[in-house]
């Protein structure tokens, strides 16, 4: 299991050979979560607040990896 931390929470997954699994996401105050898969190799967690948005990318082709992107406006 594999912990990322964001401004906007903390996500928890599990890399596996063919799958990337969520095991938990928790919002800082002030952020919502929501989350989307693009087939079984890629989750992403977003953490959205009013002027701010947290986003986390776990996949596992070519590798496992989790990349983190923060958004003000």
């Amino acid at each position: 299991m594999y912990t990322v931390p964001s401004q906007g929470g903390k996500a928890t997954v599990r890399f596996g050979d063919e799958a990337v699994c969520l095991i938990s996401a928790v919002p800082n105050q002030g952020f919502t979560v929501s989350t989307n898969r693009s087939g079984a190799s890629t989750l992403t967690v977003t953490f959205t607040a009013s002027r701010h948005r947290s986003e986390i990318t776990a996949t596992i082709q070519p590798q496992s990896r989790a990349d983190v992107r923060e958004v003000s406006w």
